[in-house]
């Protein structure tokens, strides 16, 4: 065995042995009661929904600490449709899971921050990242909802869609009776565009298309009018025609019940198409947020500007060769002290040596992550 495999075997011992530290202190913070003066809190601004301050998600591994969230930070107001876009591994799916608490524990941990959400029904706001298991099964559902993005998996195969629904109506409604749950889960099916509603009711999973099985999930996931609706990639397994009556039925249905909407999302026509608000993501970090206009028409982050240059082209030449950002995501476990995207960046100088930037404000609403900020902006407007 040479120097290089003792010393590897060392650094893996001494992972696991600190892993198995955390886990320990984890399971003992999670059997302690928490008071209500530690998780209830105060909005910074009382027009907003959801807000995620400094939020770090990590996961333990035998290989090391994954910094899958690295300090995310941004707001959902209400109302309105955020879109959280990014390459697939930058961690937007998991800022979903922080939001619900539906991270793998103990492996899987949210280490510092804060996940404010108003309570509109209790007229308070709690931080998700703190509250008790009892106040998430109240939040889950009932406040917050969640629309995942494979429908086959979310739904029992064993059930029939009918009992499926009638179950999440009633873990969060109160004095109704079997039959008003069963007339409120048709009458659900039937907001989404389901036709033979009653006949759907009693149907299970795979005896539906691909596209009726997610308006199920999303009948499901709006069937007790939450405030906040989280939408992980809803149109990613279905074809362009029914994606577009899915993006228009999540639109007609925001605006009904008054609720906001977290997109995730890799379909920048998607976002252009539903959002209010876009944050960029790039290896756990917000490297980009503003309004649509602001990232369509002005983006100012290198990476930012790559993801429009990669979308297609109608007006492009016969031939002409998609662009695709060079280089790949650093490694989640061994993260730089630098700017993440410096290796892949064609327009690094040596200021973009230093440590991780600061976000920069270009306007009311625009704000970037990146030491060439003004330049980049200037470019683009070129």
């Amino acid at each position: 065995m040479t120097n290089a495999d003792k010393n590897r075997n060392q650094r893996l011992r001494q992972v696991k042995k600190e892993n198995a530290r955390r886990f320990k202190e984890f399971k003992k913070a999670k059997k302690r009661k928490i008071p209500e003066s530690e998780y209830v809190t105060q909005m910074k601004n009382q027009d907003n929904i959801l807000e995620i301050d400094g939020l770090h998600t990590f996961f333990y591994t035998d290989v090391g600490t994954v910094r899958a969230i690295d300090g995310v930070t941004f707001s959902v107001p209400r109302g309105k449709t955020v879109g959280i876009v990014g390459e697939s591994g930058c961690g937007k799916s998991v800022t979903s899971m922080s939001v619900m608490r539906l991270l793998q524990e103990p492996q899987g941990q949210i280490t510092s921050g804060q996940i404010r959400f108003a309570q509109r029904k209790e007229n308070r706001a709690i931080d998700l990242s703190k509250a008790p298991q009892k106040v998430l099964e109240k939040v889950r559902g009932g406040e917050i909802s969640m629309i995942f993005q494979e429908p086959m998996t979310t739904l029992n195969p064993v059930f029939t869609i009918g009992r499926q629904l009638d179950e999440a109506i009633q873990l969060h409604t109160e004095k109704m009776s079997k039959k008003d749950i069963a007339a409120h889960s048709v009458e659900m099916l039937k907001t989404v565009g389901i036709a033979n509603a009653e006949g759907v009711y009693k149907m299970y999973p795979h005896e539906l298309s691909g596209g009726m099985r997610q308006r199920v999930v999303i009948a499901m996931a709006l069937a007790c009018h939450p405030d906040l609706i989280i939408a992980d990639e809803p149109t990613t397994a279905l074809d362009v025609t029914i994606q577009a009556q899915i993006l228009d039925l999540l639109r007609n249905l925001k605006d009904k019940i008054n609720a906001s909407i977290m997109l995730i999302t890799h379909d920048l026509g998607v976002v252009a198409e539903m959002a209010d608000y876009v944050v960029v993501m790039y290896a756990g970090r917000v490297v980009e947020q503003g309004t649509v206009q602001d990232i369509f028409h002005n983006p100012s982050h290198p990476y930012t500007i790559g993801l429009m240059k990669s979308r297609p082209n109608i007006l492009g030449s016969e031939g002409d060769r998609l662009y695709s950002i060079p280089g790949s995501v650093p490694n989640p476990v061994d993260l730089p002290n630098y700017c993440y995207f410096h290796n892949r960046c064609d327009r690094c100088g040596k200021e973009c040596e230093g440590p991780f930037p600061q976000m920069v404000q270009l306007s009311d609403t625009h704000r970037v992550a990146c030491y060439k900020a003004l330049e980049n902006q200037k470019e683009v407007q070129k």
